[in-house]
């Protein structure tokens, strides 16, 4: 018998090797090719979901003929499942007994009922001015936080929304030192909200917050993962908002879509492919609530308005996540 493939592997060996070798490559580019396309799908993450002050004047009665309300939180849910909307921030104000806390049967109830709807309660909120030179409103507001915070967090609210304050008489010109008694004010919210497992939402509501550098120096200073900023696409002060925009999201834990990011009445209306651009190339993931607002000498109907605005960020999200 020859010698000659001693040392050397037999055919069959040597096929083995090959398969195995193509096999290899051919599952690497498979791999490739899908990671590739993963990345160019970019799936959004994004849930669309309605600020209940849409609904301000039905829940509270202001501007209806009686001064009585025509709608209450359960009553919103229930529309909110006709309009298959994912999550919806539950303001405090609308909760019977605000500025109190409700009871505990009314939130649980209110809790049961969302989950039953499939609707997540994407946050709530309250008034507050953390900017009073007072430090008794200050410690006063501190105290109320700290009592939604609980409420909160018995409701499944993985945010409360807080606002900075109006500018006070008197210090105009003195940003820093208010925003100093602000900064504490937060601090202290957040690190009860920490206990609670509630994060702190400190939103620009055009007053003490109206530009991002203000927002960012404000919640750096905060410097809790408890806080971050509630977006407000309406209340930047300045000449193109969508810069603003783009440069706190990644500080953002909630957001306030609304239907001009020039303010309340401009007849210039949110671009909101540009702002789906925005939100894909910051890689945002969570909720996004609208928000629409009465404006004074114009029809207003949230029933058609809020539709409308989520049906064109859907329109939006699903061309730009595509």
């Amino acid at each position: 018998m020859s010698n000659q493939f001693i040392g050397t592997p037999n055919w069959k060996t040597r096929t083995i090797t090959v398969l195995a070798a193509i096999l290899i490559v051919s599952i690497s580019v498979i791999t490739s090719t899908a990671q590739s396309n993963e990345k160019e799908h970019n799936p959004a993450h994004i849930k669309l979901a309605l600020n209940a002050y849409s609904f301000n004047d039905m829940l509270t009665g202001n501007r209806q003929k009686d001064n009585k309300p025509t709608m209450t939180l359960p009553e919103l849910l229930d529309w909110c499942a006709t309009q298959n909307i994912d999550a919806v921030d539950l303001t405090g104000y609308y909760f019977p007994g605000y500025p109190g806390v409700p009871t505990d049967e009314y939130i649980y109830e209110l809790k049961r009922k969302a989950f039953k709807l499939g609707i997540d309660i994407s946050g709530t909120g309250i008034r507050n001015n953390f900017a009073s030179p007072d430090p008794a409103v200050r410690a006063a507001d501190v105290k109320r936080a700290k009592e939604w915070i609980i409420v909160a967090s018995k409701l499944g609210a993985p945010v409360l929304r807080l606002f900075a304050g109006e500018i006070p008489k008197g210090y105009e010109n003195k940003w820093d030192e208010v925003a100093g008694w602000m900064i504490a004010c937060y601090k202290e919210c957040a690190e009860f909200g920490a206990q609670h497992g509630v994060i702190i939402g400190i939103q620009n509501h055009g007053d003490m917050l109206q530009t991002a550098d203000q927002c960012i120096k404000v919640v750096k200073a905060v410097n809790s993962k408890w806080a971050g900023i509630i977006l407000d696409t309406g209340n930047f002060k300045v000449k193109d908002p969508y810069v603003d925009i783009e440069a706190v999201i990644p500080y953002t834990v909630n957001w306030q879509v609304k239907e001009s990011v020039f303010g309340i009445g401009s007849d210039i209306t949110t671009d909101v492919p540009r702002l789906m651009k925005i939100l894909k190339k910051s890689g945002y993931r969570g909720y996004i609530p609208v928000e629409t607002l009465f404006v004074k000498n114009k029809p207003y109907d949230p029933y058609v308005l809020v539709p409308a605005l989520l049906g064109e960020l859907k329109v939006a999200m699903d061309a730009e996540f595509k």
